[in-house]
């Protein structure tokens, strides 16, 4: 293998890391603002799941009367950076965790580990068809998520009487196309098999779950019968700007395309409802640049996020200016109307919803 293939092969393994890039933790991630919701009543350390902060302390503090949503954050990730979506469900009063995993473990791995969490949750707040848990995931974290509730996870979600309702958002499921390296046979063999310890270098033991050739991709799995809803939320992303300085985008909010983020047989299960939206990968979940609006206003619309009263609408979008405010460098703070709803793309387009 020539110096020049080997190069190539590196640059194909670094594409592979299709993910925001981890920051430095912020000090503000460490805590949470716990006083709208309901009191707790019950506590656990159950491995994988804590509160939505990057605070050392996993105790889960939960009402156990009341439904509760897990966050799944992409690779990258972690439980602080879903803190102000976790605040912005808090604001309506409803109880979030975050499931916290190593982002470069196997995919079933880390959905076995999920599902396992679900079931130790189910049985800290004893939640039945009335309590409800809700499984958001983002980017890698959705493929995680919906996993953990198919029929083919080894080691399925055990309550039959448990409720799950789920969303996805900007998930491959139809694989990451920097990875078509890794998976294909014919550069499999012209690189004399050195391919798969470079894509695993690059990305760990995911890197055979990831290509649009793995099991994981191509035999996605149906979802189980516990599984009452699922909002599939795919984001187009072509023009999306992460950044801007002086009037120029300096850092694209690009990473999955909608025919990446596509998937027969994801996309076609008979509870699915899939909504395509124009928005930036980390945009549709929100930074410290960006509140999550349009995110925002999809989850209000099918029932994830409670309606915000009339009268609180003030006092909610200076939480969301408060949690996302605008640090000069990218597009001013949009602030959420109560007819965003029907209004999610710039400009007052509507984006495509349909039910498979």
């Amino acid at each position: 293998m020539g110096l020049s293939r080997f190069a190539w092969a590196i640059a194909v393994a670094a594409l592979l890391q299709a993910c925001a890039m981890r920051g430095a933790i912020d000090p503000a991630l460490m805590s949470f603002d716990e006083s709208r919701l309901p009191a707790a009543d019950a506590s656990s350390n159950i491995p994988g799941l804590g509160p939505c902060t990057d605070n050392p302390d996993r105790t889960l503090r939960l009402n156990s009367a009341q439904p509760v949503a897990v966050l799944v954050h992409g690779c990258f990730g972690s439980s602080g950076q879903f803190r102000g979506l976790a605040q912005v469900l808090a604001f309506h009063g409803q109880q979030t965790a975050c499931f916290t995993y190593d982002d470069r473990a196997g995919l079933d791995v880390s959905a076995t580990a999920l599902a396992a969490a679900i079931d130790q949750l189910v049985e800290m707040t004893k939640s039945t068809l009335t309590t409800p848990v809700t499984v958001i995931g983002h980017s890698q974290g959705a493929l995680v998520a919906r996993r953990s509730m198919t029929t083919t996870q080894p080691n399925p979600i055990g309550r039959a009487d448990t409720r799950l309702e789920l969303v996805t958002i900007s998930g491959p499921f139809a694989g990451i196309a920097a990875a078509n390296a890794c998976g294909s046979p014919f550069v499999r063999l012209l690189s004399l098999g050195l391919i798969a310890p470079l894509c695993r270098l690059g990305t760990g033991d995911k890197w055979s779950d990831i290509t649009y050739s793995s099991d994981f991709i191509r035999h996605p799995g149906s979802l189980s019968k516990q599984v009452q809803s699922y909002l599939k939320l795919d984001t187009d992303e072509r023009g999306s700007c992460r950044r801007i300085v002086n009037d120029t985008c300096v850092e694209e909010d690009l990473t999955f395309s909608l025919d990446e983020q596509r998937n027969p047989a994801v996309d076609g299960d008979a509870v699915a409802t899939v909504v395509e939206i124009k928005a930036g990968h980390i945009e549709i979940v929100g930074d410290n640049r960006v509140a999550p609006v349009k995110l925002i206003a999809i989850l209000q619309k099918n029932g994830v996020i409670r309606p915000t009263a009339p009268e609180r609408m003030t006092a909610f979008n200076l939480l969301l200016a408060k949690l996302y405010g605008d640090n000069g460098s990218a597009s001013p703070l949009e602030p959420l109307r109560r007819d965003s709803a029907n209004d999610y793309a710039a400009g007052g387009g509507r984006d495509s919803e349909r039910r498979e």
